[in-house]
């Protein structure tokens, strides 16, 4: 199945969290803290304001994004846990930079 988002909704995969603890404790999914961070999968080109005039997104589909802790609608798509959320739920895109090492 496909799907397309509507309007300024962005289809989501959250990013995996771990499972275990730094003392190696096995943490029940029911209790673990869910990652406010994910992958955005699907976005339309932009919607219309009043006058029709496309407003281009912000974010597109492979961008790795930051959002709220309550954000978004959990759907299940495929088989596959998903987020759909509004673009305004976004608090932004993380940028992944090389680190340079420096000679000494």
């Amino acid at each position: 199945m496909t799907f397309r988002p509507l309007h300024d909704r962005v289809v989501i995969r959250r990013a995996g969290g771990g499972t275990k603890s730094k003392g190696r404790i096995i943490i029940a999914d029911t209790v673990k803290e869910k990652p406010q961070e994910g992958e955005v999968i699907a976005v339309r080109p932009g919607s219309r304001d009043e006058n029709g005039k496309l407003i281009q997104r912000e974010v597109k589909a492979g961008d790795t994004i930051l959002f709220g802790k309550w954000s978004g609608t959990e759907v299940k798509i495929d088989g596959e846990d998903l987020l759909i959320m509004k673009e305004a739920d976004i608090m932004g895109i993380v940028e992944k930079t090389a680190t340079v090492d420096k000679a000494a």
